[in-house]
């Protein structure tokens, strides 16, 4: 008999107290969270217990201790619930002698698509991600963009409701990862509630505020990524500047009450700032009020793994 874990009506996933080990190798620790909808980012750095968390949605893992349900059930045990799941694993171990559309046609078949629509299905499914082109190609030849998009097609083939998306974007060229991104946040907007995982912060921002970060199997924080972006912003803010005129920029920069602090690395400068926005704003008028050519412009602490040293308290050591 599936054990009736919590009321459905609470949300697509209900964990509470939630952990899995590997003999003593512990995966996720004591998850204790409510998923009610919508695009979902999981943050954390690999090893961190992002894919683990995936797989007991999936229903592919049962948790050591602890429950998880989703829509009020356990995906472990009931294949009902486990149909209105779309799943997207980091690796892919696909048949590369078939075709894409043999595959996902062949996905849909096991996610309960009748034989007699399933290549139908799979043709929509493969055209809603942007490979009509490549649908009768084998997934030998695929670049690793073209398999990513494959495996999205193979998770949403059946129509669920409820999406899982391991590291959708890694390997992905710029101009897939913008396509990819519309893509899924198209599925959101339709109503599908996903969880896409990744420990790059600048592509869960392209998809959603809303983010859950998970480190050595436990959650850090979870709620709007702006309001958890402030956790760094606390603390000095690295902003580094590649241009032809490195001590012009700080020059124009040094007076600012902002900034704590000024450094030169070749063909660069690196300033410290207690407001980032305001010295960005600052930087562009330096900028533009001398000339000066601006090769790159980017932030040290602008990534997870800063968000990871302040939420665990290694952020003064800087």
């Amino acid at each position: 008999m599936t054990p009736s874990l919590s009321p459905a009506a609470a949300g697509v996933v209900v964990a509470d107290r939630c952990s899995k080990w590997y003999g003593h190798v512990l995966g996720v620790s004591d998850v204790s969270w409510t998923l009610r909808g919508g695009i979902v980012g999981l943050l954390g750095p690999n090893g961190a217990g992002k894919s683990t968390l995936i797989k007991m949605m999936a229903g592919l893992l049962h948790p050591s201790r602890g429950t998880l349900a989703v829509y009020g059930q356990s995906p472990f045990h009931d294949t009902a619930v486990r149909r209105r799941i779309g799943y997207a694993p980091e690796h892919e171990q696909t048949w590369d002698e078939l075709t894409a559309r043999e595959l996902v046609t062949a996905m849909a078949r096991l996610a309960g698509v009748p034989a007699s629509k399933a290549d139908a299905t799979a043709r929509a499914a493969l055209d809603q991600v942007g490979m009509t082109a490549a649908m009768d190609r084998r997934v030998r030849g695929f670049s690793k963009g073209m398999r990513q998009r494959t495996k999205l097609a193979t998770a949403i083939a059946h129509d669920p409701d409820f999406l899982l998306l391991d590291e959708p974007l890694t390997g992905v060229d710029p101009m897939a990862r913008i396509d990819i991104v519309a893509r899924i946040k198209q599925l959101g907007e339709a109503g599908k509630t996903v969880v896409v995982s990744s420990h790059v912060l600048y592509e869960i921002e392209s998809l959603t505020s809303d983010i859950l970060v998970i480190y050595r199997g436990q959650i850090l924080a979870e709620g709007n990524v702006y309001a958890i972006r402030q956790l760094i912003d606390r603390h000095p803010h690295r902003i580094r500047v590649d241009c032809d005129q490195p001590h012009a920029v700080a020059a124009a920069l040094a007076a600012e009450d902002h900034v704590a602090r000024l450094s030169f690395e070749r063909g660069a400068v690196v300033i410290e700032t207690r407001d980032p926005d305001r010295c960005y704003d600052q930087i562009a008028s330096a900028v533009l009020g001398a000339g000066l050519a601006v090769t790159a412009l980017s932030s040290p602490d602008n990534n997870l793994g800063a968000v990871f040293e302040y939420l665990t308290g290694d952020g003064g050591r800087r």
